[in-house]
């Protein structure tokens, strides 16, 4: 039987041998990417090059990426649902469309996994009023299935549907789309669990899409193929693309004919790891084990990426993960959750070698985290019975003290009434959407690559960070290295590892090499040159192995070679000056710091 580390290495062979490169899976936490929190699929750092950018490595590419989707952390607790998994991806940028796709992908999926293909069913965009339907896709499919002697009626074996199922752009269906927005029809191909019943609570009737779980989603092809146009017409892209995603945890689910993820070769140990710490069966608790088992593996992933639990962004959905995972495992009586952290990092370390690497560091963060929410509940607990002393079963709290405790001390709503609280929901939901809509309106502002936006203050700020990264490096050593930063027309925030708080005498000396060189209004240029003739160039960078066979990396003069994206001024001396304004320390040997540059006028 394949297991999940053979599907991956199988379908890479697969598209490589009809000409893609393979490109290496980008960071869970992507660097320098404020407009998300997490990579939630494998084509979300690749919109740049489905809009039309040159790709480095070429118009045919395939990797397996590492994604986490935070919008299912409340879905976890079925079959089904995990907030971590891996995607299978390929692309095609304005090379072939929907007569190469189709046939390769049903090609891997019936020859290379020998899936059964009476037990797959597949489904396209059914057109509207300016779009028409997908009758290529649906030709395409009758053939592909005849082939394998399978009648493929419509509504039998292929089924429509509109744009909320069958319809990717950015913005979403059609109509949400401004003007100018690509997008376009994709195909999905389900595969039928022929031993899970349909459950009416979920429709008289079942279906391809229906989520009784008869049927389960597998993959989809996106076929990138039409802009938006005034008045709400849609004409047909010049550079037609493809964007593959297949879930590597379903396919192995389809594989093994399980209908229960975690009950599937690679989530089965980490399950009876957690059945031997609480001396409690999965079959009697699979909802509680199932939110402990994806929790705990989400959390190794984000730690791996050097997020540490706090009360934002990342931070914030590390903490929650940690935390819910934990209520659960205590709930079962569980004591030690190493052992289960330990079976996490040996099943997924065949295709994740940094988690055997970074062990022992993964597992002291959720550990520390484990650790810090018991003194959290007993912290919360004596800031409530200081107001309200009498405190009952059941004691009821305003509000506002349990947004403190949630947006203080990080405590959900379940998690203030686990400690013996109750308190107006429908009032801390209001506060709540408050919260949430402040935090949007500065998501909202943000921009790929670590700005803001464009303007010309953010970009001096950019070329900037590319000063300031060398500089550092120069007065505390070269095992300094960027982390992360996020940059406005306002300010300067750039993060770094270091372990000590950086003196006065340092961060003088970290200033004077920057304004230095910008009064030497050094010329600003890129190359775009091979990964290996970048490195022996002694060219920086985030993450830089990532970035494929071919990069771009910027040049300062002699000072500064880093790999980056741009854009950035032409010389230095556009600058005018630069102050580090504060230090901030974020832990685990992390460092922030703020600064500002003047512009000429």
């Amino acid at each position: 039987m394949l297991t999940a580390s053979d599907i991956a290495n199988k379908y890479i062979s697969f598209f490589q041998k009809r000409g893609h490169q393979k490109i290496s899976n980008f960071p869970l936490v992507l660097a320098n990417d404020p407009t998300t929190l997490f990579t939630s699929s494998g084509m979300q750092p690749l919109v740049p090059y489905l809009l039309g950018q040159e790709h480095p490595s070429g118009k045919r590419l395939v990797n397996v990426q590492d994604c986490f989707r935070a919008q299912d952390i409340d879905e976890v607790g079925d079959n089904r649902h995990t907030t971590f998994f891996r995607m299978l991806g390929n692309w095609s940028l304005g090379d072939y469309f929907k007569d190469k796709q189709l046939p390769w992908i049903w090609e891997f999926l019936t020859s290379e996994l020998n899936l059964d293909p009476n037990r797959l069913y597949v489904t396209v965009f059914k057109g509207n009023e300016h779009i028409p339907k997908d009758t290529e896709s649906i030709q395409m499919w009758k053939e592909l299935f005849n082939a394998k002697n399978i009648e493929a009626k419509e509504g039998e074996r292929i089924f429509t549907y509109g744009a909320e199922k069958n319809w990717w752009s950015r913005a979403g269906t059609p109509e949400k789309m401004p003007v100018g927005e690509p997008g376009g029809p994709d195909s999905e191909i389900f595969y039928e669990f022929t031993n899970v019943r349909h459950d009416p609570k979920f429709g008289e009737t079942c279906h391809v899409n229906c989520d009784c779980g008869h049927f389960i989603e597998i993959c989809n092809s996106v076929f990138m193929q039409y802009i938006k146009k005034e008045g709400g017409d849609f004409a047909e892209l010049p550079q037609k693309n493809v964007d593959f995603g297949g879930g590597l945890e379903r396919l192995l689910l389809a594989l093994e004919d399980t209908p229960d993820v975690f009950t599937t070769s690679l989530l089965a140990p980490v399950i009876s790891a957690i059945e031997k710490e609480t001396q409690s069966s999965y079959a009697h608790h699979p909802k509680e084990m199932r939110i402990i088992t994806d929790h705990f593996i989400s959390a190794t992933f984000i730690a791996r990426s050097s997020v540490t639990p706090s009360n934002k962004e990342q931070g914030y959905i590390l903490r929650r993960l940690i935390r819910r995972a934990l209520d659960n495992f205590y709930e079962l009586g569980g004591k030690d959750i190493s052992p289960v952290l330990q079976t996490i990092i040996t099943q997924y370390a065949d295709t994740n070698e940094s988690l055997s690497e970074n062990s022992e560091r993964i597992k002291n963060t959720i550990l520390e985290e484990a650790e810090k929410y018991e003194r959290t509940k007993v912290e919360a607990k004596r800031f409530l019975q200081t107001k309200y002393p009498s405190t009952n079963e059941g004691q009821a709290i305003t509000a506002d003290d349990a947004f403190v405790l949630f947006s203080t001390h990080g405590l959900s709503p379940a998690q203030i009434k686990s400690l013996g609280y109750s308190f107006n929901e429908e009032e801390f939901t209001e506060k709540m959407k408050a919260h949430q809509e402040i935090s949007r309106a500065g998501a909202g502002q943000k921009f790929r690559g670590g700005l803001a936006d464009h303007s010309d203050k953010t970009i001096m700020g950019h070329t900037a960070t590319h000063l300031l990264h060398q500089a550092l490096r120069d007065v505390l050593g070269n095992q300094v290295h960027q982390t992360g930063s996020n940059i406005t027309s306002e300010r300067i925030r750039f993060d770094f590892n270091y372990d000590t708080k950086l003196t006065d005498e340092q961060i003088q000396g970290v200033e004077k090499i920057v304004n230095q060189k910008i009064a030497e209004n050094l010329p600003v240029r890129y190359e775009m040159t091979t990964s290996e003739a970048a490195d022996t160039l002694g060219a920086i960078g985030l993450f830089k192995d990532t970035y494929g066979d071919k990069v771009k990396i910027y040049f300062i003069g002699n000072y500064s070679v880093e790999y980056c994206g741009g854009p950035h001024v032409d010389f230095t001396g556009v600058l005018k000056s630069f102050k580090i304004q504060k230090q901030e320390n974020l832990g685990h040997g992390q460092k922030r710091i703020y600064a500002k540059v003047a512009m000429i006028q």
